[in-house]
């Protein structure tokens, strides 16, 4: 099945996925003008009315790049809902993505039909995140056009199998938009997301050190400074199972090597598993894939190099194949 067409002819085969607190409309544009699809979590908008801001501005904005450069257009950029029962917000952050027809929705912590619903009646398309098969035939059964499957070294809140394993599963039933999540801060990671299964990657964590991130530059050197051995994985902070940075926790005064359960039932997305910190605030989410991350820089010079390093390595891949198939002669007529 090929993409919906609000997903085709961009720069790059990938989703930057919404950061809690840390995406914000300049971190949209910058990644939406660089190609790829930005994303934010509408609850990042705050207080409420500045949802309505965030959406005339990131709209505004991109419609001009488009009229200044109809040969490169921006990348759509998409909204993450939370549909949870505890997110009072939902339905006037609906209504405000209704008006500004907000092209691609991300819907987190439960399916649901009127929210897909709601999402169609304007046009746009739904992509559900989801941890396992189970969750995914859900989703599609309640109507979302697409699946995110965060896999094991995701950063935040993330699954524990493998991506090829739960890439596999789900498509044996399903050809519908396939994104894969968990660990990938390269090229390379992305084509092979690409030869896996799926049709584009999620990448998070490497937008953390950016400079147009919100985020703290304690949080943003840390990124820098880690790898994937530095990420802990539990549901202390917020009752879902996540990816934190190790050295975020032992700042808080908790010990990363004796995090005690939480109760799963009660999610409350702020508590510090009974210390003052707050998870995100304090206690801050990153993935596997951190060993990657050298420095901070633009979002547009990230991408640029995620695309650098993408055709790269189909440039080997295609040597590769060429020196299978053809020896060393049809290798030299390939490069």
């Amino acid at each position: 099945m090929s993409l919906p067409p609000i997903l085709e002819g961009l720069a790059l085969p990938m989703i930057c996925s919404p950061l809690f607190i840390i995406s914000n409309p300049d971190l949209v544009i910058a990644q939406c003008k660089a190609g790829v699809v930005g994303s934010f979590p509408a609850l990042n908008a705050r207080p409420d009315p500045a949802l309505d801001e965030w959406l005339d501005r990131i709209t505004t904005e991109l419609g001009e790049y488009n009229d200044k450069h109809p040969d490169r257009p921006a990348a759509p950029f998409a909204v993450n809902q939370i549909v949870h029962k505890s997110n009072d917000r939902l339905e006037r952050d609906l209504e405000l993505c209704a008006k500004y027809k907000v092209p691609i929705t991300i819907t987190s912590l439960g399916a649901r039909e009127d929210v897909n619903q709601s999402v169609h009646s304007y046009g746009g398309i739904v992509l559900h995140d989801i941890i396992d098969n189970f969750f995914a035939k859900k989703a599609i059964d309640k109507g979302a056009d697409g699946l995110i499957a965060v896999a094991s070294g995701a950063g935040g809140h993330a699954g524990r199998l493998s991506p090829f394993a739960l890439l596999h599963e789900i498509r044996e039933w399903f050809d519908g938009p396939l994104i894969l999540s968990g660990a990938i801060a390269n090229g390379n990671a992305i084509l092979a997301a690409l030869a896996a299964g799926a049709d584009l990657a999620y990448i998070g964590s490497a937008f953390i050190a950016t400079t147009e991130a919100n985020a703290d530059e304690r949080y943003k050197q840390m990124i820098v400074d880690s790898s994937a051995s530095d990420i802990v994985y539990s549901n202390l902070f917020t009752g879902v199972h996540g990816n934190y940075l190790k050295q975020s926790i032992v700042n808080a005064g908790l010990d990363p090597n004796a995090l005690p359960e939480s109760d799963a039932s009660k999610m409350n997305f702020g508590s510090g598993g009974g210390s003052k910190a707050k998870a995100w605030r304090d206690i801050w989410g990153a993935g596997q894939g951190v060993g990657a991350i050298k420095r901070v820089v633009p979002a547009g010079e990230l991408v640029a190099r995620f695309i650098d390093e993408y055709q790269a390595a189909r440039h080997r891949l295609g040597l590769a194949n060429a020196m299978a198939h053809g020896g060393a002669k049809t290798a030299a007529v390939a490069a």
